[in-house]
């Protein structure tokens, strides 16, 4: 497997890459496709795994500010959750997935500052309690921005993952009854030919009203920002 292009991407970043962060990073990758020869986690091929897996989770860590505490809905095997942490001592991050076979993996390669919460995000147990909330590969934007924003304290920040064919949808979005108000919006090129991963930054500027989020058949049924 070539990681080339994953401590390239570090050094672009300013990351310190020393013998323990690549014995750690080679362990995290060997192990997910050990695993995933017999389970499922993730149909992304091992060539194309420091690409799609790690470079896509580490293009969000410019935009998480210092020390803060972070919460990756939908973390599936560990991205971004896994690379944030690895990435940024600095931060604490919050894994969640409420599927047991994720967790399972994840809980084998945890860090210092990466935690685990098996848990569904629309069951909100800890309202307004993260400074910076994220989510990769994980619902349309305005399910994803539903499930989330009731985590992010006031003040903190909403920045999904999503696409660049998306930008126009996600500016016409009306979800400013969620609290959030659109600052940004920072578009990344992958390395290759992997396409263009797009950050709408969120800031919250005032608390969630309680009726959001709304039970999930209620949230599938009629989901915000929908078209």
């Amino acid at each position: 497997m070539n990681l080339q292009c994953v401590w390239d991407e570090c050094e672009a970043q300013g990351i310190e890459i020393n013998d323990l962060r690549q014995q750690q990073l080679v362990a995290f990758l060997e192990g997910l496709y050990v695993v995933n020869a017999h389970t499922n986690l993730t149909r992304v091929l091992p060539e194309d795994a420091p690409v799609r897996h790690i470079v896509d989770s580490l293009l969000i860590v410019p935009l998480i500010p210092q020390g803060v505490r972070v919460l990756d809905i939908g973390c599936g095997p560990g991205f971004p959750a896994w690379v944030i942490a690895w990435a940024r001592p600095d931060l604490t991050v919050v894994a969640m997935d409420a599927t047991v076979k994720m967790q399972k993996f994840l809980g084998d390669h945890l860090m210092p500052n990466l935690l685990q919460m098996v848990h569904r995000a629309e069951d909100v147990i800890e309202p307004e309690h993260f400074d910076f909330v994220t989510g990769r590969a994980l619902a349309p934007f305005g399910i994803q921005a539903e499930i989330s924003v009731a985590w992010v304290r006031v003040g903190g920040l909403f920045v999904p993952f999503r696409t660049a064919t998306e930008r126009e949808a996600i500016e016409r979005a009306n979800i400013g009854m969620l609290g959030l108000k659109l600052i940004d919006m920072v578009e990344v090129d992958l390395p290759g030919d992997a396409g263009v991963r797009l950050f709408p930054v969120f800031e919250k500027l005032k608390s969630t009203p309680k009726e959001y989020p709304r039970s999930w058949g209620k949230i599938k049924a009629k989901p915000l920002a929908k078209g």
